[in-house]
C-alpha cells in the first residue's frame, strides 16, 4: 500500500466518484467540438465571407484568447460559489457563444460569438479537472483527472466528423450548422450539472464540515479512507482535524488569508511555492509551444502542402488527426497511473521531437517536388499522426492530471486559473500566427521550429517535475519542497498518517 492511502483499496475505482468526474467532464467534449468543428468550418467562411489568412488566423485563435478572461476569472469565481457552479456558468458561456455563431450573418458577429465561447473555455478547462481532482483518492486521481482530456478528444473527433457530413450542404447553411450544433449539449449539461455533489474538499474549505464528510464517504472506497482524507484536508487548511462539528465558522484572520492569495502565490511565496508555480506555468506554456494547435487547426493546409488537394479528401485525412488524439488519450488514461506522469510526459516530448523533425523533413521533401512524390505524402501523413500520437499518450492529460493535483487546496483555483491563462496564451499565439509564420519560413520550417521548442520543453521537465503518482494532494508542498525542508515536512506527513 502506498504511502499515504491508507484504509484505500488501491485496485478499485469509487463509482461515485467516477460518475462524479464523468458529468464534469462533460463541459470538455463541448469545448473540444469547438476547436476542432472551426478547422473545417474555416475553409467554408473563408469562401462565403472572403476574407484573408490574416482574418482567418483571428477567427482560429480568439477563442483562446477570450480563454484568458475565463481562466483568470474562473479560479476566484470556483473559490466562491463552487467548483459545481462554475461549470453551469461555462455551460451557459457554450451555450450563448454556439447561438450566436450559429446565426453569424457576418465575420464581426462571429468573432464575437467565438469570443464569448472562448470565455466559456476559460472556465471549462480550469473547472474540470479541478472538481475531478477533488473528488478522486490518490490511487485514480491520474485516470479520473485526465477523463477531462478524453472530453476534449471526443469533442475534437466529433467536430471534425460534422465537418465532414455537412460539408456537401450549400454554402451558407452547412458551417452555421457545424457551429451551432453544440448549443444542445449546453443545455442538458447546464440542468444535469446541477445533480452532482459539490466538491468535498470546496465544502470543507468554506466550513461546511457535514455535507463535506457525507461526500468524502460517497466518493471514498471505506470508512478509513474517508476518515484519512479528511483529516489530511483540514489538517492542510490549519483546522482541528478531530473537529467533528456540521459547520464551523471560518475566522477573520482565515478569510484575510483567502484575501491575500494573489499575494502569497504570485508576491511573496514560499519556495515549495515558487517550485510549484515554475511547474504548472512551465508545463502548460510547453503544451502548446511545442505547436498541437497547429495540427488540430490547420491539419487541412499541412495535408494540402504534402499534396492533398481536394477539401473532402483534407477533411478526411483530418478526421485521422481526431482518431489518433482519441485513441492515444484513451491509452494515456491506463497508463498515468501505472507507469507515472513523469516517465509518461519524458517518454511522450521525446518521440514528439522525432516525429516533429521527420514531419519537417518530409514536408521539405514534398514542397520541392511540387506535391507530386506519394511516398513524402504518405510519410507526412504518418509523421502528422506519430506527433498527435506522442502529444496525446503523454503531454496532454499529463498538464492537466498535473496542475490539477500539485497546488495547495487554497492556491488551487488561482494557480490552476494562471496556468490555463498561460495555456490559452500559447494557444492563441500558435493559432493565430501560424499562417503569417508559414509564409515567412515555409511549412516545414515552422515545424522544425516547434521540434527545437519541444527539446527545451523535454530539458525543462527532466529538471523540474518531480514524480506525483500515488501522493494525496495534501501531500504535494512537500514533495516540492527540497534539502532540510523537505526532509521536516515529509516528517510531518508522515507523523500526521500515523
Amino acid at each position: 500500500m502506498e504511502k499515504g492511502t491508507a484504509g484505500e483499496n488501491p485496485t478499485r475505482i469509487n463509482k461515485y466518484a467516477c460518475a462524479c468526474a464523468i458529468v464534469a467532464s462533460m463541459i470538455s467534449i463541448i469545448f473540444g467540438y469547438d476547436t476542432g468543428v472551426m478547422s473545417g468550418a474555416m475553409i467554408f467562411v473563408k469562401k462565403e465571407f472572403h476574407i484573408s489568412d490574416v482574418k482567418t488566423e483571428v477567427l482560429a485563435g480568439i477563442l483562446n484568447l477570450c480563454a484568458l478572461i475565463g481562466s483568470l476569472s474562473a479560479g476566484r469565481t470556483s473559490d466562491y460559489v463552487g467548483r459545481r457552479y462554475t461549470i453551469v456558468i461555462a455551460s451557459i458561456l457554450f451555450f450563448l457563444g454556439s447561438v450566436v455563431m450559429g446565426y453569424g450573418p457576418n465575420y464581426t458577429i462571429l468573432l464575437l460569438g467565438r469570443c464569448i465561447a472562448g470565455v466559456g473555455v476559460g472556465f471549462a478547462l480550469m473547472i474540470a479537472p479541478v472538481y475531478s481532482a477533488e473528488v478522486s483518492s490518490p490511487s485514480t486521481r491520474g485516470f479520473l483527472s485526465s477523463l477531462p482530456e478524453i472530453g476534449i478528444s471526443t469533442g475534437i473527433l466529433l467536430g471534425y466528423l460534422s465537418n465532414y457530413v455537412f460539408a456537401g450542404l450549400p454554402l451558407r447553411i452547412g458551417w452555421r450548422i457545424m457551429l451551432g450544433l453544440a448549443a444542445i449539449p449546453s443545455v442538458f449539461l447546464a440542468i444535469g450539472i446541477l445533480k452532482m455533489p459539490e466538491s468535498p474538499r470546496w465544502l470543507i474549505m468554506k466550513g461546511r464540515l457535514r455535507e463535506g464528510k457525507e461526500i468524502m464517504y460517497k466518493v471514498s472506497n471505506s470508512p478509513e479512507e474517508a476518515e484519512f482524507r479528511l483529516r489530511e484536508v483540514k489538517r492542510n487548511l490549519g483546522m482541528d482535524e478531530n473537529c467533528d462539528d456540521d459547520v464551523v465558522k471560518i475566522s477573520d484572520s482565515v478569510k484575510k488569508q483567502d484575501e491575500g492569495v494573489w499575494k502569497e502565490l504570485l508576491l511573496k511565496p514560499t519556495k515549495s511555492l515558487q517550485r510549484i508555480l515554475l511547474a504548472g506555468i512551465g508545463i502548460h506554456f510547453f503544451e502548446h509551444a511545442t505547436g498541437i494547435e497547429a495540427v488540430i487547426l490547420y491539419s487541412h493546409r499541412i495535408f494540402a502542402k504534402a499534396g492533398v488537394h481536394d477539401h473532402k479528401h483534407q477533411i478526411l485525412a483530418t478526421c485521422g488527426v481526431g482518431l489518433t488524439k482519441f485513441s492515444f488519450i484513451v491509452l494515456s488514461t491506463i497508463l498515468i497511473d501505472r507507469v507515472g506522469r513523469r516517465k509518461l510526459v519524458l517518454t511522450s516530448v521525446s518521440g514528439m521531437v522525432l516525429a516533429l523533425t521527420g514531419l519537417g523533413t518530409f514536408l521539405t521533401l514534398a514542397e520541392q517536388s511540387g506535391g507530386k512524390l506519394v511516398w513524402t505524402l504518405v510519410l507526412s501523413i504518418i509523421t502528422t499522426y506519430s506527433y498527435v500520437a506522442f502529444f496525446n499518450v503523454g503531454l496532454a492529460p499529463v498538464t492537466w492530471v498535473y496542475t490539477a493535483e500539485i497546488f495547495p487546496l487554497r492556491y488551487r483555483g488561482l494557480g490552476v486559473g494562471i496556468g490555463v491563462a498561460v495555456n490559452r496564451l500559447m494557444n492563441a499565439t500558435v493559432s493565430m500566427t501560424f499562417l503569417s509564420m508559414m509564409s515567412a519560413m515555409t511549412i516545414a520550417g515552422v515545424f522544425f521550429m516547434f521540434a527545437g521548442i519541444s527539446v527545451i520543453a523535454l530539458i525543462f521537465f527532466y529538471f523540474f517535475l518531480p514524480e506525483t503518482k500515488g501522493k494525496s494532494l495534501e501531500e504535494m508542498e512537500a514533495l516540492f519542497t527540497k534539502s532540510k525542508d523537505s526532509k521536516n515536512v515529509r516528517k510531518e506527513v508522515e507523523i500526521g498518517n500515523h
